[in-house]
């Protein structure tokens, strides 16, 4: 058997370097961000979706169309509604009346990025035409299954304070959203960089002119998948993160704890995460950096938790602090 070339071993590394570089670059136009940034990431290198909850006005949707322009990516936004039907999502067939057949019209859904914003505002039966996708990574029409472009993510919002007319999302549905990201608002001096940049000339709906380049491309998104997937597990550190779930399972302020897909999902950003910090293994540090994004949305408070003010962040964190750690 032959020795990879240097071009083939040296591959991954340039990936890493080009998507740690996401960051910096983001940074034009998103200030304070990082973590979020970093979330995406890590979702698009599991072939993931993200839910980013955050009040309106903290940037999701810019942060997603600078790193599409970062990625040199397809992105398209969809105003989630209480009309708006499946098919506004997912494309139909339209009437061709000079060849007399019907051809299909593909929606928004078929793109790299797509932007469901305020998703919770529309009905579960549009809401649910987004299932497929995110599952299937297709979309059946008319009987036909049309595979949607590579890479594909779902970055779906939702506002955390105003419920009122809106359909919160099923647990089937919040469970194939791989991290739920909080978008907080920025610290005092984020916020004052924010207005001087804004004093200066910047306009988010110009992403040119605030000198965002493409830093890294979908070549490199793959190479960094093959190299996550290479990256080693032990036993031990599997073990670590299935009884982190089963924990969830016991806490008597849950009553729904997380799935064997939650576990699986852990397991998948610890390793993204240790990759991009530049190891080929994973240690349990990186299973807690990841455990509330991965877990916080497939777990469901006992209304009597909820009236005392217990959330699913503070039970998680109970739990990474009272089970045992590998050695």
């Amino acid at each position: 058997m032959s020795a990879p070339s240097p071009e083939t071993t040296a591959h991954p590394d340039r990936a890493r370097t080009s998507l740690e570089a996401l960051r910096a670059e983001i940074a034009k136009a998103v200030v304070g961000q990082d973590s979020t940034v970093t979330g995406v990431v890590v979702a698009l290198l599991c072939r993931g979706h993200v839910l980013l909850e955050g009040v309106p006005g903290t940037a999701k949707t810019l942060l997603v169309r600078s790193l599409a322009a970062s990625l040199e990516l397809d992105t398209k936004r969809v105003q989630f509604t209480p009309d708006l039907m499946p098919s506004d999502v997912t494309g139909s067939l339209v009437y061709d009346t000079r060849t007399s057949e019907f051809s299909f019209q593909a929606g928004p859904v078929f793109t790299n990025l797509l932007l469901a914003d305020e998703i919770n505002r529309t009905p579960a039966k549009t809401q649910s035409a987004l299932l497929e996708a995110m599952e299937e990574r297709q979309v059946t029409v008319d009987g036909t299954a049309r595979p949607l472009p590579e890479p594909f993510l779902v970055a779906a919002t939702q506002n955390p304070v105003e419920y009122e007319g809106t359909y919160p999302l099923p647990e089937a549905q919040l469970d194939r959203f791989l991290l739920k990201l909080t978008v907080p608002l920025p610290s005092r001096e984020d916020e004052i960089s924010v207005l001087r940049r804004h004093a200066e000339g910047f306009s988010p709906r110009d992403l040119q002119a605030a000198g965002i380049r493409a830093v890294a491309d979908a070549n490199d998104l793959e190479a960094a998948r093959a190299a996550v997937a290479r990256t080693a597990v032990s036993a031990e550190i599997a073990g670590y993160v299935v009884d982190i779930c089963r924990a969830t399972r016991e806490s008597p302020s849950l009553a729904l704890g997380a799935s064997p897909r939650g576990a699986t999902a852990l397991l998948s950003t610890a390793r993204a995460w240790a990759w991009l910090t530049g190891r080929d293994y994973v240690i349990p540090d990186d299973v807690k950096a990841l455990a509330l994004p991965t877990l916080r949305h497939r777990v469901q408070l006992r209304p009597e938790a909820e009236m005392e003010g217990v959330t699913a962040d503070s039970v998680i964190t109970a739990i990474l602090a009272h089970v045992p750690v590998p050695r």
